[in-house]
C-alpha cells in the first residue's frame, strides 16, 4: 500500500512538473471537469471505471482535474452520438471533452477542425515512450500532428477448441502446423468436412464447418498486405485503389470457396459463438475475444467442456507476416487550454505502464508504451495489485508479447469516405458467400452432390463478375 501511494504522490508531481513548453493551467483549488465518452462494456466498463475513480481520488485530486465517464453504448451508438454533437442537432448532448473514436471517424472530426492538437501538449520525448506505430496511426491531421491518443490495442489471433481438434487430429493426423498458413487452414478444413461427413455414411453431405473468421475487413486489408498490396494508399486524405486480380483471386479462393462448399462457416454473431454450438472447432478474432471464447460446447441434447488453443493468425503462403493493428484512441475535443491540457494529462496516466496494463488485462487490450508489452512487466503488475485476469485472456496477451517481434503491424491510414469503403470489405464477399452457400444447401437437399451444387459458383466467369461488382463498388464507396 505505501508503495502505491508513492507511486501516485510521483505521478502528480510529474504531472505538475510539465516539459511540453506550456505553462501549467492547473488549479487543485478550482479543479477542471472532464467528461469522456465510450463504448466499453461489462468487464472492460467496470475497469475502465475503476481507473477513473483511482485517478479522481488520487492524481486528479493532487492536481486538480475530475474525470467523469460515461458509456455510450456500442461502437456504433458512440459514432452517431458525436456526429449529432458535431452538428449540433436538436436534442444532442455537447460535446465531451474526450472521447473514444477509430481513425475513420476521427478522421470525420478532425476534418470539421473540432479535434485538439495533441502534438501541442506531449514532448519528444514523451512520445518516444509510446510504440511508434501506434502514434503514427494517429497522425491524421494534414500537418502530420497527432490527433489520436493511442490507449489500448488488439490485433487478431487463432483460438482452437482443443476437445474436439484432438479427436480429428488423432483420426486423421492432422497438424497445428498446418494451420500457419491460410492455405493450410482451407485445406484442414476440408479434411474435417469430409471426417465429420464420413461419421454418418447414411447421411450425405453434412460434414461440419471447421474455421470461421470475423472482421472481414481485416482479412482484405491484412491478407492482401501479406501479398505485397495495400488495398488503400492514402495520402493527404486522398486515396488509391489496389485491387490486383490476382491477389484478390486468392483471397476468394480461401474464403468464398470453403464456405461455398461447407467447409468454413459464418452462424451467430461472433464466431466464438459458433464455436460455443458446436457449429466450428477455429476462428480467427481478436485478441479481446478471448473472454468470450466458451468453456464449454452446448449443443440440443447435450453439453460438454473444452479446451483452447492460442495460435497466431494465419499467413498466406509465401506472403509477409503482417496482423492487424487495431483498436480505438481517444481523442480531445477543440475547447480551451485548459480542458486539452487535463484532458491529455489524464490521458498520459491512464497509459502509464502499470494503469494501461490494470485496464488491457481485464479487457483483453495490448499496452501502448513500449515498456509495458512484456510478459514480465504484465506479471508484475498482476501480483503488485492483484488484477484477475482471465487465463484466456492471458494465454492470448502473452502469445502476442512473446511475438511481437516477428510481426508487422499494420493498419490502413485514414482517408475520406474511409468507413464507407471499409464496409465494402466487411460485407461484398461475405454476404455473397452466405447467400451463395444457402442455394448450395438447396441444391445439395435436391439431391445433387457437392461437386454438381458448387460448380456454377466457382467458375472463372463467376469470379470475374463479382470481381468486377466488388472493385465497382469500393470506387463509389471511396468516392473514387
Amino acid at each position: 500500500m505505501k508503495k502505491k501511494i508513492l507511486m501516485f504522490i510521483l505521478a502528480g508531481a510529474a504531472l505538475l512538473m510539465v516539459g511540453c513548453g506550456r505553462k501549467n493551467p492547473l488549479d487543485p483549488s478550482n479543479p477542471v471537469s472532464l467528461t469522456v465518452w465510450h463504448y466499453y462494456n461489462g468487464t472492460q466498463q467496470v475497469a475502465f471505471n475503476d481507473l477513473v475513480r483511482e485517478f479522481n481520488e488520487t492524481v486528479g485530486k493532487e492536481t486538480g482535474i475530475y474525470v467523469q465517464s460515461y458509456g455510450q453504448g456500442s461502437v456504433s451508438d458512440l459514432e452517431v452520438a458525436v456526429r449529432e454533437s458535431l452538428a449540433g442537432k436538436v436534442g444532442a448532448k455537447e460535446m465531451p471533452d474526450i472521447f473514444s473514436s477509430y481513425a475513420d471517424t476521427a478522421y470525420e472530426v478532425e476534418q470539421a477542425g473540432a479535434l485538439a492538437n495533441l502534438s501541442d501538449y506531449l514532448t519528444k520525448d514523451e512520445l518516444k515512450k509510446y510504440i511508434t506505430s501506434y502514434i503514427n496511426e494517429g497522425c491524421i491531421a494534414s500537418d502530420g500532428s497527432l490527433r489520436i491518443f493511442p490507449v489500448a490495442k488488439s490485433t487478431e489471433i487463432m483460438m482452437i477448441n482443443k476437445t474436439d481438434w484432438e479427436a480429428f487430429s488423432n483420426a486423421t493426423g492432422a497438424s497445428l502446423e498446418s494451420l500457419a498458413t491460410i492455405e493450410g487452414v482451407a485445406e484442414t478444413a476440408k479434411s474435417y468436412y469430409e471426417w465429420t461427413d464420413s461419421a454418418t455414411p447414411d447421411i450425405p453431405n453434412d460434414g461440419k464447418a471447421f474455421y470461421g473468421r470475423d472482421a472481414m475487413a481485416n482479412y482484405f486489408l491484412i491478407g492482401m498486405r501479406q501479398l505485397g498490396t495495400e488495398i488503400f494508399q492514402a495520402d493527404g486524405g486522398q486515396v488509391v485503389l489496389n485491387v490486383p486480380r490476382e491477389s484478390v483471386r486468392r483471397l476468394w479462393d480461401n474464403y468464398y470457396v470453403p464456405i461455398v462448399k461447407g467447409y468454413f462457416g459464418k452462424y451467430g454473431s461472433f464466431r466464438s459463438d459458433d464455436v460455443k454450438t458446436g457449429d466450428l472447432l477455429a476462428y480467427t478474432g481478436s485478441t479481446t475475444s478471448a473472454m468470450y471464447f466458451p468453456g464449454k460446447v452446448e449443443l440440443d441434447d447435450r453439453s460438454y467442456e473444452i479446451d483452447y488453443i492460442v495460435m497466431g493468425a494465419p499467413v498466406f503462403e509465401g506472403g509477409e507476416n503482417y496482423a492487424v493493428q487495431q483498436g480505438a484512441g481517444m481523442v480531445v475535443s477543440k475547447s480551451d487550454e485548459l480542458h486539452e491540457y487535463a484532458s491529455v494529462e489524464f490521458l498520459k496516466w491512464f497509459t502509464q505502464a502499470e494503469n494501461n496494463l490494470r485496464f488491457g488485462g481485464a479487457a483483453g487490450y495490448m499496452p501502448v508504451l513500449e515498456e509495458a508489452n512484456s510478459v514480465e512487466m504484465l506479471d508484475k503488475v498482476i501480483e503488485d495489485y492483484e488484477v484477475a485476469v482471465a487465463k484466456k485472456t492471458y494465454d492470448c496477451l502473452t502469445y502476442a508479447f512473446e511475438n511481437m517481434a516477428d510481426v508487422h503491424f499494420y493498419t490502413n491510414k485514414s482517408f475520406k469516405n474511409g468507413s464507407g469503403a471499409r464496409k465494402v470489405l466487411e460485407y461484398n464477399l461475405s454476404d455473397k458467400a452466405q447467400a451463395d452457400r444457402k442455394l448450395v444447401e438447396a441444391a445439395l437437399a435436391g439431391g445433387a452432390t457437392l461437386e454438381e451444387a458448387c460448380a456454377p459458383y466457382l467458375t472463372e466467369e463467376a469470379f470475374d463478375a463479382w470481381y468486377t461488382e466488388f472493385c465497382n463498388a469500393l470506387k463509389e464507396a471511396a468516392g473514387i
